[in-house]
């Protein structure tokens, strides 16, 4: 490991940990020649498939793509950001354990879609309304009754309080 400070080519560990997750490793090490310090993190490097785009278009798969999705669909939601981590620590899990060179970009949404289920329904409505391109009220409402089939099982709140309707502008 070359030194960033004076690029002498010798450098020395002095301390190494492992991370919370385990996943990566933090060393710390200290250059011989001018003694300075800097850290370093060595992570597994397995290869994900690329993903085969709608269009047929190919591309590396891209976990800053996965995790703006996570967040486009979780925005302004009650949900934590381990939860959300640990969410798309698990896609890439799925991807991985796939074993595939190539992955159509329709089954990575079916792992997203997935785990916004667990997280919260109404990022998982937000997700699917675009990923399955839902065309009227119809599409909703079929999600919904599918969901609220479902939740009871799931241990999440429901969707809709059919017992008594919301005043426009107040909040529960």
């Amino acid at each position: 490991m070359h030194c960033p400070f004076c690029q002498h080519t010798d450098t020395r560990v002095i301390d190494s940990r492992v991370s919370d997750d385990g996943a990566t490793i933090r060393r710390r090490r200290v250059c011989e020649a001018c003694g300075e310090r800097f850290s370093t993190l060595e992570t597994i490097e397995l290869k994900l498939p690329a993903i085969i785009k709608s269009d047929g278009r190919r591309e590396p798969f891209d976990a800053r793509k996965l995790r703006h999705g996570f967040d486009r669909a979780l925005q302004k939601r009650p949900v934590a950001e381990e939860q959300i981590e640990a969410a798309v620590r698990a896609v890439v899990h799925q991807l991985r354990m796939t074993t595939e060179r190539e992955l159509a970009s329709l089954r990575v949404g079916e792992f997203v879609m997935a785990e916004l289920r667990k997280l919260d329904h109404v990022a998982y409505v937000r997700f699917a309304s675009v990923y399955r391109a839902f065309e009227d009220v119809a599409d909703f409402r079929e999600e919904l009754d599918r969901l609220e089939n479902d939740s009871a099982a799931e241990g999440q709140l429901p969707l809709l309080d059919d017992a008594a309707p919301r005043a426009k502008g107040r909040r529960r």
